[in-house]
């Protein structure tokens, strides 16, 4: 897909946004900014509050208070919006009845987007061979690679996807993945909601989490997984057990791996920490290395107790 390279892309923000529905309130006072050239992940547990935020940024619900605005516009005065905002948020959107290039065109024609661009975008999402086809006939992967062209038909500086790999195979999961980082490169602002913790940590360099409608973090990727997970570190020496002892004086208790492999892992340390040790008392080390905690480990300690909906563990 030919594109040109954004130079100023707008940012997406929220201010003190409020939504109840009934008594529930479904976003509580919650304030973010969304910044361009980087993909931004947004997370959080079902009922967090994820997909109403999205759906007011995009004017398909209204704030009970607060504003959600891309550049300082909200987006009910964005002339011809799918030039300015690309967004997925409902795979099942689209018409059963029409095929993928008559709904591409369609909306093509409502926001002055050159006809051209729908086979560009039908090309870029792997659909080109299936444009003819009704979309009723095709798979949740098909519907969400539709969405996805649908989101760049008007080449816009600001995207929101919501559960994008959703029904995707791995080869779709790779591509959606090489493309976010592709759009972000470009200087564009794309925010992404999604379950799956591997492909967010893979893709994404912020992170936006919410719980319960509140805002539980606003931050690097990097300093998330820092910030809620403890040190920890994995060895293996010639001596383990001397330099497990030569630890313990030190403070640190190292416990053998389970799995045969000779690594013994050190809660609360940092590798310097144990180089210097073993160098003190001459103990070689074969392998030592940061044992860091995953995104999703960290979301999880982050998140424990905002989860509306958990499953209870049972016992056996």
């Amino acid at each position: 897909m030919t594109t040109t390279t954004m130079t100023s892309a707008p940012s997406i923000d929220v201010q003190e946004l409020t939504k109840a529905y009934g008594a529930v309130r479904a976003v509580d006072r919650l304030t973010f900014r969304v910044l361009p050239g980087r993909v931004t992940g947004f997370l959080g547990p079902n009922g967090a509050g994820k997909s109403t935020t999205l759906r007011i940024v995009v004017g398909l619900d209204r704030a009970d208070a607060g504003s959600a605005t891309l550049g300082g516009r909200p987006y009910p005065e964005l002339g011809e919006p799918l030039r300015h905002v690309g967004a997925l948020l409902d795979a099942g959107a689209a018409h059963g009845a029409r095929t993928a290039r008559d709904h591409l065109r369609c909306l093509a024609h409502s926001n002055r987007i050159p006809a051209a661009r729908v086979d560009t975008v039908l090309e870029e999402a792997g659909l080109a061979t299936a444009a003819g086809r009704r979309i009723r006939t095709f798979s949740l992967g098909m519907r969400q690679r539709l969405g996805i062209a649908a989101a760049l038909l008007g080449d816009p500086p600001v995207l929101m996807f919501d559960e994008p790999a959703n029904g995707l195979d791995p080869e779709g999961i790779v591509w959606i993945r090489t493309l976010m980082k592709r759009l972000a490169g470009e200087g564009r602002t794309v925010l992404v909601s999604s379950h799956l913790m591997g492909e967010t940590a893979l893709t994404a360099d912020h992170l936006v989490v919410l719980g319960r409608g509140r805002l539980l973090a606003d931050t690097a990727m990097e300093s998330f997984i820092r910030g809620h997970s403890h040190p920890r570190v994995r060895m293996r020496s010639t001596e383990p057990e001397r330099l497990r002892a030569e630890l313990a004086r030190a403070g640190f208790e190292a416990v053998p791996d389970r799995d045969g492999t000779g690594f013994w892992t050190v809660d609360g340390a940092a590798p310097e920490d144990i180089g210097t040790i073993a160098a003190r008392h001459g103990i070689a080390v074969l392998e030592l290395a940061d044992d860091k905690a995953s995104l999703e480990e960290a979301y999880l300690r982050l998140t424990a107790d905002e989860a509306e909906f958990a499953a209870q563990a049972q016992e056996v």
